[in-house]
């Protein structure tokens, strides 16, 4: 049975570790008030430049771009977001368990595919294991602006038009609630997949709908990987602060349990004393 000494110890450190773990979680959910306002305010844009987008490639059939056209796929490409840091919770192995089991159903061949990471984790995590890495961004702020990830979406989408890989899929964490992350799967190029919009706005298009879209179709597969990192951050803040919420939690039950150990060790060594006393007492009389 541990002493007195060790359990007091053990209640001391324990006191400290959820000292920490309630202020990560304090920290964790200012940010994700910020990075939730953030997601948010991203949003009206983004429908607006898919509502454009879609009038345009999908309102006339005779304005075509290589963004819009499906090929042979030879190579694939992985956008994989992921967190710089740990204490998480599952909100980076849900996402790299994800594309992992993907990547091992769908290639047999490091050559079939590429992978981008966005986030130390998901960096590290594929290249432990060999995977074919081209491109990674780690150290981005938890509220980060376009033109800190400019750069490497510029390559990401410079990369499909240069034929690197024939099609490009995006993994990210969706932010449901506070309390709920889903690792998502979004295709980003080619943009075959661009939703209708409901409103029966009418545009017209100066010098021409061909060399608007040129502009627009590249801001447009930016927007969808930048949402998505905005996106992201609100999940990983979010699972940061619920990670850190149990943790806090969990460190109380723990010193509860062995703040009763304490006292019944207490009780039992004090109750020991007792009966040595009598038991002296006893034999001198």
């Amino acid at each position: 049975m541990a002493s007195l000494r060790d359990i007091k110890t053990r209640i001391t450190s324990t006191k400290k570790t959820s000292q920490i773990t309630k202020a990560m979680e304090m920290v964790s959910a200012s940010k994700l008030n910020r990075a939730e306002t953030n997601a948010k305010k991203f949003v009206p844009y983004m429908e607006k430049i898919q509502e454009v987008v879609s009038s345009i490639a999908l309102g006339s059939k005779d304005v075509t771009h290589p963004m819009l056209i499906s090929r042979p796929v030879k190579k694939t490409g992985y956008l994989v977001i992921t967190s710089d840091r740990g204490l998480a919770g599952a909100y980076n192995s849900s996402i790299l368990r994800l594309v992992n089991n993907l990547i091992q159903e769908r290639h047999k061949s490091k050559d079939e595919y590429v992978i981008i990471a966005v986030g130390r984790m998901g960096r590290d995590f594929f290249k432990n294991r060999g995977m074919n890495v081209v491109l990674d961004i780690a150290g981005l702020p938890d509220q980060p602006s376009f033109s800190d990830i400019k750069a490497i979406v510029n390559k990401t989408v410079g990369m499909f038009a240069d034929g690197t890989y024939d099609e490009l899929y995006m993994y990210y964490s969706h932010f449901v609630s506070a309390i709920q992350q889903d690792a998502t799967e979004k295709k980003v190029l080619p943009l075959t997949d661009i939703a209708t919009s409901s409103k029966l706005t009418s545009y017209e298009f100066e010098p021409s709908a061909e060399e608007i879209l040129e502009v627009l179709l590249p801001q447009y597969a930016e927007s969808l990987i930048y949402g998505a990192l905005l996106d992201g951050k609100a999940s990983e803040h979010a699972a940061r602060m619920s990670a850190m919420k149990s943790a806090t939690d969990n460190a109380k039950e723990l010193i509860d349990s062995l703040t009763l150990q304490y006292n019944r060790a207490r009780q039992a060594a004090i109750t020991q004393e007792i009966t040595e006393i009598v038991g002296g007492a006893a034999a001198l009389e």
